[in-house]
């Protein structure tokens, strides 16, 4: 009974395990996983503004300028006002036009231009629209790009299109408003600048009969970063 009673007491007594190093081990592997997060960030921090810092110098140093548009030349290809079979009181518009523009580009690095945007008005009255495909420029470059103004049938009330009909036949003097929208970029180093809308207005004279422009006047109407 005493061997027993001893062996019983024995297995009682025995050390049971313990997690107390667990215990302690786990917050020492989340403090160091913290701080070498911490270390990351503010590597890739200082990184990043370096990286920004270099950038600003560059463009300080390039001194970018937003491009100039020019509208040089105009071509009245063909104009005619046929009267409306379903409204005698006015008449329809024919008309096809050819705008030509100088792009000026005075940066010392290329710039990229998105869709270009054309309207064509008269007296308020929106006769057409023409776009043109993105396309990039050279730097310290002039680059020529044309639009066709298609203006197939524009019902014209009646004082409208007789004073339409009054300027091209009677006055050879036709007075017309040309909006222009062109968004722009400036390249450097394969990156973009945020993106410059330039918006041009032009009131323009064609001649019907020497199909030509024989006044312009143009103004940028905005310059939007």
């Amino acid at each position: 009974m005493t061997t027993r009673g001893n062996n019983s007491h024995s297995v009682l007594e025995q050390p049971q395990p313990t997690t107390t190093g667990l215990y302690h081990a786990t917050p020492r592997s989340s403090s160091t996983c913290k701080a070498c997060c911490c270390c990351i960030f503010l590597f890739f921090s200082f990184i990043a503004l370096l990286a920004l810092a270099a950038l600003l110098v560059i463009v300080l140093a390039v001194k970018p300028k937003k491009p100039y548009l020019d509208l040089h030349q105009v071509g009245l290809q063909y104009i005619a006002m046929r009267p409306n079979p379903n409204d005698p009181a006015s008449a329809n518009l024919y008309l096809i036009i050819r705008l030509a523009l100088a792009v000026v580009n005075p940066n010392r690095v290329r710039i990229s231009y998105g869709d270009c945007r054309f309207r064509l008005m008269f007296r308020g009255v929106p006769l057409g629209r023409a776009s043109l495909a993105a396309f990039w420029q050279h730097a310290h470059s002039v680059r020529e790009v044309v639009a066709t103004v298609a203006v197939d049938g524009v019902n014209l009330s009646q004082p409208d299109s007789g004073d339409f009909t009054r300027d091209a036949l009677l006055n050879d003097r036709v007075e017309l408003r040309v909006f222009a929208h062109v968004p722009a970029k400036i390249r450097l180093f394969n990156l973009d600048s945020p993106p410059l809308h330039v918006s041009v207005n032009c009131v323009i004279v064609v001649s019907p009969r020497k199909q030509s422009l024989t006044y312009k006047q143009c103004g940028f109407e905005g310059l939007n970063v």
